[in-house]
């Protein structure tokens, strides 16, 4: 996304400011996680594609996987950009409300660092969604359409109902062998 940001707001400088910040966010997030499971000696659980919120509504959106988001094309045309920054928006705010439902649990509230960790995600959250939503209201574009809010609230509950109550119930759900930036550390050693 900060790709597509810089080539179609070159100018704008908070936008672009703003999606570089949320993905220093999302760095932080994932280094906070990895050290709570390396504290309690074992990996998280291996999910694919198919678990991730963005990864459905990518596909939904644009008809393509996540990988295969042409960011050329998405520059090109208009239409695309701002229907990428609502889906965006859309999936950070429901990022946000799950972060309230789990800063409510009696688990995540018993672990200390988790409740931290879940303190930081939730004031980081609104800079997520709101830069997207901005942009939007600037160009007086919809937050959102129907059809994707309905997608959203499709996704949310198919993850919600059936993907994660059958993963975390399943005792031979397999964890992950190496963080998913081994390769990188790796190859900065190297």
């Amino acid at each position: 996304m900060l790709t597509a940001v810089r080539a179609r707001c070159p100018d704008d400088r908070g936008f672009i400011a703003a999606i570089e910040q949320h993905r220093a966010d999302e760095e932080k997030h994932y280094r906070m996680f990895r050290r709570w499971f390396e504290r309690q000696g074992r990996m998280p659980l291996a999910v694919d594609r198919g678990y991730g919120h963005i990864d459905h509504f990518i596909a939904f959106a644009f008809r393509v996987p996540i990988e295969g988001l042409d960011t050329g094309a998405i520059v090109a045309d208009p239409a695309a950009f701002e229907r990428l920054c609502r889906v965006i928006a859309l999936t950070e705010q429901r990022g946000l409300a799950q972060v309230e439902v789990l800063r409510a649990n009696a688990i995540v509230n018993g672990d200390p660092v988790m409740r931290r960790i879940f303190a930081v995600i939730h004031a980081d959250e609104p800079r997520h969604f709101l830069p997207y939503i901005d942009w939007l209201g600037r160009q007086r574009l919809p937050l959102a359409l129907r059809r994707e809010r309905w997608a959203d609230w499709c996704i949310h509950k198919l993850l919600m109902l059936w993907k994660l109550p059958l993963l975390f119930l399943n005792p031979w759900a397999r964890r992950l062998e190496a963080w998913p930036d081994a390769a990188d550390a790796a190859s900065a050693a190297g």
